[in-house]
């Protein structure tokens, strides 16, 4: 039997997250577009609230193409806020068509949103080592200074603890526990796979 983090709950679709997808490198706009959305949506729910949801998001904000959210109405904001296939929260979803608009301009300052959230980390993951899941920080300065930065920029939903959630998402940082099978999977992987 397969040793996995333990926060990997029994539900299948959380499984295949953590078996398949947590703490992979993420390089691609889109992808990293998807998760902050999702990471903000998540802000004070469960993830495996989000993941049950993660077809209706891609459904709803246009498979995560980041113009075509900036350009979101608000007569198309209020037709999200009664889909069920997504968190209807107000904020969310206005501050999701927000972070587009803020994506867009890191883009162009940049050259990819990509080589912007890459950077933080020197583009390269940072490999812990955690034995316990007790010892893996919500949060830590890099997440601190980051989230005051994407603030700066005109992002919402983007707190320390959930832009670190991101960073573990994406594979900027691998907090899979040495005891899980994934541990040495994802640290000898170098980010290029995309969704």
């Amino acid at each position: 039997m397969l040793k996995r983090c333990d926060w990997a709950g029994p539900d299948p679709i959380y499984l295949a997250y953590h078996d398949t997808e947590w703490g992979v490198p993420l390089r691609e706009d889109r992808d990293l577009f998807e998760f902050l959305i999702l990471e903000g949506a998540q802000a004070g729910l469960s993830w495996i609230t989000i993941l049950k949801r993660r077809d209706g998001y891609r459904r709803a904000f246009e498979n995560f193409d980041v113009e075509r959210v900036a350009r979101f109405s608000p007569k198309k904001i209020e037709k999200l806020l009664q889909d069920t296939g997504i968190i209807r929260n107000r904020l969310k979803v206005i501050s999701a068509v927000k972070n587009a608009q803020a994506f867009l301009k890191v883009q162009e300052e940049f050259g990819s949103f990509s080589k912007y959230q890459w950077d933080w980390v020197a583009g390269q993951p940072i490999q812990n080592a955690w034995d316990h899941i007790k010892s893996v920080p919500p949060k830590t300065d890099l997440s601190d200074r980051w989230s005051k930065d994407l603030k700066c920029r005109g992002f919402n939903f983007c707190g320390s603890t959930i832009l670190y959630a991101h960073m573990q998402a994406v594979g900027m940082v691998n907090d899979h526990l040495t005891t899980c099978f994934r541990y040495q999977q994802v640290k000898r992987l170098k980010g290029v796979k995309t969704l």
